[in-house]
């Protein structure tokens, strides 16, 4: 697989299309069986274009982060199927699995997932000192310097604040350029102005990079910074937004309450 650096469309007769990073087709995930079953994704597919910040929004208990589980390998499906570029995830075997999300996708974890016995470069570097590569050190010290954690490197986890600890999170996921990045709520754990930066940050390295971004956010603000906008409601994709602003998201999310439950509409 590889990324898109400059234009992440390809041709498609006589227009454009976009090329995609990830591909949900019919994908169901369920819990539970007979009246207990339930559907946390309900027949759910849905293209992420690559070179393109995508966000996830819905209600609690919409599916938002079981859907970017399943894209990314995390959780397995009931039935249907993913791809993450030309490579099918459903069916993969573990080691297969384990070396496609190492070698190809970067993830940002609301609760972290750092290591407590490796400082914070360490920790970002993890990643690629598994897969056996160098970073590029002019981009990794761009990453560090806009996340702000130049003076915190040598620190472990337990030496940094819960809003530190989440930049080194981001730092390590946008580290080795992937082709795709998972983000789930990424600066929950921020203040405004530091997750401001990192929203810019991202932003930036889809409009320079190419870089592709998935993020599932319950916020507005930070879904403004995306192109677009996948909303779900119980289990399924009811909505899209393109070129979204906070004051149109709030708008849109405000319409989940009864509309979209009672007729499966979108509003």
């Amino acid at each position: 697989m590889t990324s898109a650096v400059v234009d992440p469309r390809i041709g498609n007769g006589g227009g454009v299309r976009p090329a995609v990073a990830a591909r949900a087709a019919a994908v169901v995930k369920s819990y539970g069986v007979g009246e207990t079953r339930v559907a946390a994704l309900d027949g759910v597919s849905v293209d992420v274009e690559r070179g393109v910040f995508t966000a996830i929004m819905g209600p609690s208990g919409s599916g938002k982060s079981t859907l970017m589980h399943c894209l990314a390998g995390l959780d397995t499906v009931t039935s249907g199927r993913i791809w993450i570029g030309d490579s099918e995830v459903t069916g993969l075997k573990d080691k297969k699995l384990t070396q496609l999300r190492r070698d190809h996708i970067g993830f940002i974890f609301q609760a972290f997932n750092l290591l407590p016995t490796l400082n914070a470069i360490e920790n970002i570097t993890l990643p690629m000192d598994i897969a056996g590569r160098k970073p590029d050190r002019e981009w990794l010290d761009r990453v560090v310097a806009t996340v702000g954690l130049g003076e915190r490197l040598k620190h472990r986890p337990n030496q940094l604040s819960g809003g530190q600890q989440q930049r080194v999170a981001v730092a390590r996921a946008l580290a080795a350029r992937p082709d795709i990045i998972f983000g789930d709520e990424p600066t929950g754990n921020l203040d405004s102005r530091a997750g401001a930066e990192v929203l810019d940050f991202l932003r930036r390295s889809v409009d320079d990079l190419g870089q592709t971004i998935v993020m599932v956010t319950h916020d507005p603000v930070a879904a403004a910074y995306a192109n677009r906008i996948i909303f779900l409601a119980d289990g399924r994709v009811v909505d899209e937004m393109r070129d979204p602003t906070a004051d149109r998201v709030l708008d849109r999310m405000r319409n989940f309450d009864g509309r979209d439950k009672q007729t499966g509409r979108t509003s």
